[in-house]
């Protein structure tokens, strides 16, 4: 395989804390960012207890994202000014939308992040409106020493010129579930966020068979085909243990 593969997990899963972690796998995607953002000390602190070499990647906070009438807002018991909630989500290219990035930035800057990674819901599906807030957001947003990752949920995957079309011109990474859906825009990295397969876009219960994690093995050789990384994040409930499993089959060839 001639790029380097990063195999993690979408939060801390390895049991025994952040060394553990360390220990088992080189690569991780920050999932506390999305919810809510950790202060800055708090973020560097990960940093520096982190190894040489490990890799931080995160998800952006969904201030960006998701509209305040998102549970997940709720989950993070953030209250927004109902005269300002429309300002929110959506990629809008708001002035608050852009402060939340600046602040997304400020912690991908402490942890020293790979990717950040803009996951945006499936309500937020493809539209003329969505095709010109993406547009115009990521246009506002530069890249600050990391990748800009977009996971577009919903209609967009009926619309992929439209995805290919927007990835090209900001350079983002097309993020994908790579047993759904193959990016549609060639990046120098591969980012896919693994969520189970089955009906629907998401199966967190799913278990990943041996079979599963060969087929995966050929897609990842097939996609890393002039690439410089690809980087595999597990997001299900073994992700854990499939991570490590997938770990030992790319060894088990090498």
């Amino acid at each position: 395989m001639k790029a380097q593969v990063l195999i993690g997990c979408c939060g801390w899963a390895i049991k025994g804390g952040k060394h553990a972690y360390y220990n088992s796998l080189k690569t991780i995607e920050l999932q506390e960012t999305f919810y809510r953002l950790p202060k800055l000390e708090t973020a560097k602190r990960w940093r520096e207890s982190a190894p040489r070499g490990f890799v931080f990647n995160m998800k952006a906070w969904q201030a960006i994202t998701h509209p305040p009438s998102s549970p997940t807002w709720r989950r993070a018991g953030i209250k927004v000014p109902e005269g300002m909630r429309e300002n929110y989500g959506n990629l809008r290219p708001t002035r608050e939308n852009l402060e939340a990035w600046s602040r997304t930035v400020e912690v991908a800057r402490a942890i020293e992040a790979a990717v950040v990674v803009v996951q945006t819901p499936s309500s937020f599906g493809y539209t003329e409106k969505n095709f010109e807030n993406a547009d115009k957001f990521f246009d506002s947003i530069r890249h600050e020493g990391f990748e800009i990752g977009w996971e577009p949920r919903g209609s967009w995957r009926d619309r992929p010129d439209a995805v290919k079309e927007l990835c090209e011109r900001h350079g983002l990474i097309h993020v994908t579930d790579v047993f759904r859906w193959r990016p549609v825009h060639k990046h120098r990295w591969l980012y896919t966020r693994l969520h189970g397969i089955g009906s629907g876009e998401v199966n967190y219960s799913y278990r990943y068979t041996d079979e599963d994690l060969e087929r995966l093995r050929q897609t990842v050789l097939e996609e890393s085909e002039g690439r410089e990384a690809c980087y595999v994040l597990f997001n299900n409930v073994s992700m854990a243990e499939d991570a490590l499993r997938f770990r030992r089959l790319l060894e088990a060839f090498i």
